[in-house]
């Protein structure tokens, strides 16, 4: 077992580039959390006085929650990027299968690649991430920001995100690869790469996805009347429950875009082709829209990646934003109980920019790699186009527009989600300080426009680049790769 994941990973290791560094960040980030608790708890332990139980307490608290978050969306991103490996392999699992090897071997085949992935990226982003805590705490000592004292930066404690990082890698391959079971021997045949609508948008998929969005909106309208106190003014069972909010809120966000996000092939579809029909009325505008309807399942996995990508960082600056016109406005209605307010607010700007930075980085590893592989394995779609009569520019302004459509509509779906989520994660969290209560959610606009710029950007980038190369490839070789 220890060889089989390796061997399988070697023979296709270029389609796990992306992997290897999604599963190296989110393991960096978790063991740079790690290590940032321990220095903060040993350094609040060495100057109060009194108890410091409860800080290092709600410090792990809050760190584990932002590492749940960022292993969640790895977890998303490298279930996506397995789906999008899978469907350009169907006529070589096909082919393997019609010599006689069977679906179940052929997944745990791809199964193994995703442990040999997780197992490498985190095992090389959590030794960075330890190497550099260590550097960055020595340097801190030594220009004074932090008192010279023994501090634990590196510690046991520090191998569980990477563990953690590893599994959910490998747990999301199997996800990833389950369509492996529905090819056929009779596949390799032909040129199927991509499963019909009817399979898509089965009931079952319908209804795990509208169980889950239920679901997971009922526990985040609890977090959020936790968080706001409601129970506490009624009295009744949850009123101890009220400092909760946020933990409650948490698993509801989880589940809730867990269910959009499988829900994506029923609406995303019919909301790429609308805004392709408004964008473009050109052969290569309707056909781009056109494409959307047609292939549900690779236009909703490409503009999924999109849409977790801006409803992240949405949610973060949303939250940051939020909370600290909470602190303002309590620190205005109570003046006494936050005058250290500023540096408090100081200190959360920074911690929000490192999580943005961070989450930035793996979303859009999973946006590009995703485009990218979905644009180069449609080399023998772009062939048949050629043969038909168009030109390579007019593929291009295909593409281009298909990159259009999906930055509009992933832009869009992902302002809302995240503006919801990160005012609920706001709320639920300090909604009943002293002077706190319910507020407006706090769009800071100059942070949502340079984000939809970069999504903008990062759509077309991705998409150009394999474009040109398979435009390169004449119309006759392009309808022979297999």
């Amino acid at each position: 077992m220890s060889r089989r994941p390796f061997s399988a990973f070697r023979a296709n290791a270029r389609d796990h580039r992306a992997g290897i560094l999604v599963a190296a960040l989110s393991s960096a980030f978790g063991v740079a959390l790690v290590g940032g608790v321990n220095v903060l708890g040993a350094y609040i332990g060495a100057s109060t006085m009194g108890e410091h139980g409860s800080v290092q307490l709600a410090l792990a608290i809050v760190a584990g929650l932002f590492f749940v978050v960022a292993v969640y969306v790895g977890a998303i991103v490298t279930t996506n990027t397995f789906a999008t490996v899978i469907a350009g392999r169907t006529r070589t699992i096909a082919l393997l299968r019609l010599i006689g090897s069977s679906a179940r071997t052929q997944r745990r085949s791809v199964a193994s690649e995703g442990l040999a992935v997780g197992l490498i990226g985190a095992a090389i982003g959590g030794a960075a991430a330890a190497v550099l805590s260590l550097v960055a705490v020595r340097a801190m000592v030594a220009v004074g920001i932090l008192p010279d004292a023994l501090y634990p930066v590196l510690s046991v404690t520090m191998v569980g995100p990477a563990v953690v990082v590893a599994l959910t890698t490998w747990l999301a391959s199997w996800i990833g690869s389950r369509r492996v079971l529905a090819v056929t021997p009779v596949q390799a045949l032909g040129a199927a790469e991509e499963r019909p609508a009817r399979v898509v948008r089965s009931r079952g998929r319908l209804a795990v996805s509208l169980l889950l969005v239920l679901g997971g909106t009922a526990l985040l309208t609890l977090g959020l009347l936790l968080g706001l106190g409601v129970f506490v003014r009624l009295g009744g069972p949850l009123a101890d429950l009220s400092s909760y909010g946020v933990l409650v809120a948490l698993p509801g966000g989880i589940l809730s875009f867990t269910g959009i996000v499988l829900a994506a092939p029923f609406f995303l579809p019919a909301v790429l082709r609308g805004v392709g029909l408004l964008l473009g009325r050109g052969a290569a505008g309707r056909l781009a829209a056109a494409n959307a309807v047609r292939n549900p399942e690779r236009s909703s996995r490409t503009a999924i990646g999109l849409v977790i990508g801006v409803t992240l960082i949405t949610m973060f600056v949303v939250a940051a934003s939020t909370w600290l016109q909470l602190i303002r406005s309590a620190a205005a209605k109570e003046p006494g109980m936050y005058a250290g307010a500023e540096s408090v607010i100081g200190g959360t700007l920074a911690v929000f920019t490192v999580l943005v930075g961070f989450s930035a980085v793996i979303a859009a590893c999973g946006v590009v790699n995703t485009l990218s592989l979905s644009v180069l394995q449609r080399a023998r779609e772009l062939g048949l186009l050629r043969a038909l009569g168009f030109s390579a520019a007019q593929v291009r302004r295909m593409i281009l527009a298909e990159s259009a459509q999906l930055t509009v509509a992933s832009v869009l779906t992902g302002l809302v989600l995240g503006t919801v989520y990160g005012w609920i994660g706001a709320q639920s969290l300090l909604g009943m300080i002293p002077g706190g209560g319910l507020l407006v959610p706090v769009l800071p606009w100059p942070f949502l426009g340079a984000i939809i710029l970069a999504a903008a950007a990062l759509a077309v980038l991705a998409a150009l680049a394999p474009t040109r190369r398979a435009t390169r490839v004449s119309p006759v070789q392009a309808l022979t790769v297999e």
